[in-house]
């Protein structure tokens, strides 16, 4: 239905409760759908996910002020506060806090593959409730907690658009060539393109830390907070380590993922899972602008569809991967792109390391006001 129509109403589905309530992509019911009143939802409202899988089901977000009529989904609940008993606010910071989640999780019932939540098991979960200056109170606190996480996001979100748009500006679009770079393919800027390593891994020793699929971001950058480690005897470390300066090429995932490519960093060596492919570059050739390709739009268009899908993954190989077509611009412009994206990552990193502090302010905070209240003898009905 038109959302524009004269008796439209917006309903939300479970893919608009994210971090705040995702309005950009809505769908229309007619009116005569919504049976009672109570079910628009009004501002203040928070909706819950009550079938979802598993570590997704409980998930919520607070209605704002909207400018249309607006119902829930077949797979969402609608909490409503008693305003006289407690404080919206605070109401939906205790459902989102970390503690308060994986309670609701625990109220699941699992099915094949959802998990669908009991709302009478949800309904008898205890939650304290102070006086109300000391709900505004925390529910500031965590507000604005909340607010400091979300612009380190951004800031972080836009320096990857940043980086695009540097990407388009010095190379142009390579579907369209307008700069006249010579044409070719990775294996034109290869040096080698080595397998990682089989080697088990554990989580508690070893002499080397292993870089897995997982580890490389959508965004051609490095998550390496789970590490394991692996010991690699002196024969085989030549072939298993990545040093920095290396391209290290995720050669299996789902077709979305497959082909998600970084620049290894650090200066200390780390080894390498089998998942990876690792690639040195030649004189003709930078690593950055080889991950910047791949981590495109266009790049992983063609990794989607070069890829052979395997038991429900994507696969590109070595080979594969060196015989994709690339433009060959100027080495000295190809380094140029490389310093912004070091100059970038650098400043950025300090928005990551403020983020992660302010991610363990969060968990210290939920577990100050709301990691004991599963214990307390306090409760209200929502």
């Amino acid at each position: 239905m038109n959302a524009d129509a004269r008796d439209a109403v917006i309903c939300m589905r479970t893919k608009n409760i994210q971090e705040k309530l995702e309005v950009d992509d809505v769908i229309a019911v007619p009116g005569s759908f919504v049976r009672r009143d109570e079910l628009f939802i009004r501002k203040g409202d928070i909706l819950i996910s009550s079938a979802n899988s598993w570590n997704l089901v409980g998930k919520v977000a607070q209605v704002p002020e909207l400018p249309y009529r607006a119902t829930a989904g077949g797979f969402i609940a609608i909490v409503r506060a008693k305003p006289d008993e407690i404080d919206p606010e605070y109401l939906y910071r205790w459902l989102a806090s970390d503690p308060i989640q994986a309670a609701v999780r625990a109220c699941g019932r699992q099915t094949t593959n959802i998990s669908n939540l009991s709302v009478p098991r949800f309904l008898d979960l205890p939650i304290a409730v102070p006086e109300p200056l000391d709900q505004k109170r925390i529910a500031s606190i965590l507000g604005k907690s909340e607010c400091l996480r979300r612009k380190r996001r951004e800031v972080i979100r836009l320096a990857d658009e940043f980086l695009k748009a540097v990407y388009i500006d010095l190379f142009g679009d390579p579907t369209m060539n307008r700069k006249g770079f010579p044409k070719g393919t990775i294996r034109d800027l290869v040096a080698s393109a080595d397998y990682g390593t089989s080697e088990k891994a554990n989580e508690e020793s070893g002499r080397f830390p292993i870089l897995r699929m997982g580890n490389i971001t959508y965004q051609g950058g490095w998550d390496l907070t789970a590490l394991k480690y692996v010991d690699l005897d002196a024969r085989t470390q030549d072939k298993y380590l990545a040093r920095k300066g290396d391209l290290l090429f995720n050669r299996t995932n789902s077709k979305e993922l497959v082909g998600k490519t970084a620049v290894y960093e650090l200066d200390e060596p780390m080894a390498i899972a089998g998942y990876l492919v690792r690639v040195r570059m030649n004189q003709r050739g930078n690593p950055y602008y080889v991950s910047g390709y791949l981590n495109s739009v266009h790049g992983k268009r063609t990794l989607e569809a070069r890829a052979k899908s395997i038991v429900g993954m994507a696969n590109i190989n070595a080979q594969e991967m060196q015989d994709i077509p690339i433009l060959i611009p100027p080495v000295e412009l190809q380094d140029r792109y490389a310093r912004i994206v070091e100059e970038t990552r650098r400043r950025v990193g300090k928005f990551r390391v403020f983020l992660d502090e302010l991610e363990q302010l969060k968990s210290a905070l939920a577990d100050r006001y709301f990691g004991d209240e599963l214990t307390s003898e306090e409760s209200v009905t929502c």
